[in-house]
């Protein structure tokens, strides 16, 4: 099968021949818009990993999400992000010791084994592969890879997804905005696009945002909105509109406030469904657990803070829950994921010997 590197058939059979016997790891975030592969040396166990974090390379390519490109653009693109990092690195697969893969658009354990399935096609069968969802990847990022707590992702779409020290895991919303991840960027922003219509029709109140988005897109009229959005109403577009919301709401409009309102409800509640679902919070719901918060959405530094907000609303119920805002990208929480994942299963084979 032919396997591809920037564009050109790359044959693994004939890989850098300096490249050094290190054991390394990789570790890939995988979403619509981009791939991350990240490219880590095998850390002596510690309860403390090292500051900086000894990355030896990183790689970028495009979408591996399977349902946006397609099987074939999608395994070609991780294979080559894969081995831009270990060219990089000055490695090659031969020293590869375990992957993690977390990427979106894994929602299910056939999408598990469809993808661990290329990639057992690509390493000796010694090597460690996991997949997981990209919400994973998150998660481990601010857990510096240990599966435990739970991860809110707010930015073009939304997820939340829960881990407890034995294993079990949930996940809330993430269904894309056709089945409502309401919350998330996509969500505010067409909100507020359909408050800006019903005002022209006169079937909702007055509101600053039809003056402030018409402005923002350089059009003249509310008719012109409708031209604009189904031109191109691909999600990431209309999610970038959300500033706009929220400096209407910072300056009293009581449509982008609810608006705003609204969408901290509904993040909210998609956290204490996983939570609640999990027992993360303990029989009196005031059990400490990891809450990491990661998306555009909740990183908004104007005084209408969203994740602030979200944050509020949760401690409400789970005083334990303890925010984390990721210092790592969630590649490296994937790579360091990978190492926890290698590390233990080289502790149990120890012990079975």
């Amino acid at each position: 099968m032919k396997r591809y590197r920037n564009g050109e058939i790359w044959d693994f059979e004939h890989e850098v021949a300096v490249a050094t016997n290190r054991p390394v790891i990789l570790g890939l975030d995988g979403g619509t818009t981009s791939t991350v592969c990240i490219c880590m040396p095998i850390m002596p166990f510690s309860e403390a990993l090292p500051d900086p974090l000894p990355v030896l390379a990183r790689a970028v390519a495009g979408c591996s999400n399977h349902n946006s490109v397609g099987e074939t653009a999608a395994r070609e693109t991780l294979e080559q992000v894969m081995a831009d990092a270990l060219s990089k690195s000055g490695s090659n697969r031969s020293a590869v010791r375990a992957v993690c893969l977390a990427v979106s658009g894994v929602n299910h354990p056939t999408d598990q084994h469809r993808i661990l399935t290329w990639l057992r096609d690509i390493f000796p069968s010694q090597v460690k592969l996991y997949v997981r969802n990209d919400a994973v990847a998150a998660l481990a990022s601010g857990t510096m890879g240990k599966l435990h707590g739970c991860v809110l992702i707010a930015g073009t779409g939304t997820i939340a997804y829960g881990f407890t020290e034995d294993g079990r895991e949930a996940r809330a919303a993430g269904a894309g905005p056709v089945l409502g991840d309401w919350g998330s960027g996509y969500g505010i922003a067409a909100l507020a696009l359909t408050a800006v219509i019903r005002a022209h029709d006169g079937r909702g109140p007055h509101t600053m945002l039809t003056s402030t988005i018409l402005q923002t897109l350089g059009l003249s009229s509310a008719d012109e909105l409708i031209g604009w959005t189904y031109a191109d109403p691909s999600w990431a577009r209309i999610a970038a509109l959300v500033p706009v919301v929220v400096s209407c709401a910072e300056a009293g409009d009581e449509v982008a406030n609810k608006i705003l309102k609204e969408a901290v409800q509904e993040l909210a509640l998609s956290v204490k469904a996983v939570v609640q679902r999990l027992g993360l919070c303990g029989a009196d719901g005031k059990n400490y657990f990891p809450l990491v918060m990661v998306g555009g959405v909740l990183e908004a530094n104007q005084r209408w803070d969203i994740g602030k907000e979200v944050m509020n609303f949760i401690s409400k119920d789970y005083p334990g829950a303890l925010p984390i805002r990721p210092k790592v990208e969630p590649a490296v929480g994937a790579a360091l994921l990978a190492l926890n994942e290698f590390m233990k299963e080289c502790v149990q084979e120890a012990y079975r010997r």
